[in-house]
């Protein structure tokens, strides 16, 4: 049986109604997507996810998602296993990349992949780990409540400062997600961090986790998994926040899977060290 050619391939946008077939494949992959990711994702650039096809039957995937004129970020990039190895992922790669025009661009790496993207370009940051374990009892600490309409405009500020970019249309979204419970935790009138969970394919995941300390970021753990006791719970903590290790390993939690982030040049300065938890890997 000959498998179809690159050239038989056609890439061109997916649209939220093609989201099903991408997380359905990243599932298969042990990635475990959230449930309701797309319309937070989509929100954010409806024009960064392609789709690639051959016969008009979905082959490959991938998205390049756009933030502001300097940064975009690369993600989902699938290829169905059984038409593996015959250049449909690199043509897709290819076509899609073109979205992203002189931006600098981000990704989270899988292993296997590390040093194609490095041929690419992409110089690593640091490793990402997911660690992954079930929650224990525990109770929402004080300073610490549900997030609100009203604190939109403090938790777009304060994400921007934890990010390469701003993201105010993916963050509305992703905080009112359904199955989506975000938290706050103040000190007097400054709000000093803020997460949220969702379900995900496999287990409920933690993105993102954005704290001023260590018991910041350990309060509003405490909160959001108060009510998953005995449930299987990820995080994906960058390794170089050795408090954010340190507190999932302290619940008890292990690392199961690493990615890498890269970047292709510069990114903004933002407070990397709140980073006790990113919010996705495949959005950053």
């Amino acid at each position: 049986m000959t498998s179809p050619a690159p050239q038989d391939l056609v890439v061109t946008q997916a649209t939220l109604a093609d989201w099903p077939v991408i997380s359905g494949w990243a599932a298969a992959e042990g990635w475990n997507p959230g449930l309701s990711d797309g319309p937070a994702f989509f929100a954010q650039d409806p024009d960064g996810f392609f789709l690639g096809r051959v016969g008009g039957e979905p082959v490959s995937a991938i998205s390049v998602v756009t933030y502001g004129s300097d940064y975009a970020f690369l993600g989902c990039y699938l290829v169905r296993p059984d038409l593996r190895g015959h250049g449909h992922g690199l043509t897709t790669w290819k076509t899609a990349l073109a979205h992203a025009g002189n931006r600098t661009v981000g990704l989270d790496g899988v292993v296997a992949q590390q040093d194609n993207y490095r041929q690419s370009g992409f110089e690593l940051a640091h490793r990402t780990i997911r660690f992954t374990g079930t929650a224990a009892e525990t109770s929402a600490p004080a300073g610490v409540r549900p997030a609100g309409p009203a604190d939109l405009a403090a938790l777009t500020a304060y994400d921007s400062a934890c990010t390469p970019a701003d993201r105010p249309r993916f963050l509305a979204e992703w905080l009112t997600g359904p199955g989506h419970r975000a938290f706050v935790r103040h000190d007097g009138d400054r709000l000093t961090g803020y997460g949220v969970i969702r379900p995900g394919h496999d287990t409920l995941r933690i993105g993102p986790l954005f704290a001023d300390t260590a018991d910041d970021a350990r309060a509003l753990f405490a909160a959001l998994t108060a009510d998953a006791t005995g449930r299987e719970v990820a995080i994906d903590v960058p390794e170089p926040n050795a408090a954010g290790v340190a507190l999932a390993e302290e619940a008890g939690f292990s690392a199961s899977f690493e990615t890498a982030r890269m970047y292709t040049g510069r990114v903004r300065d933002h407070a990397r060290e709140r980073v006790f938890g990113v919010t996705t890997l495949e959005l950053g």
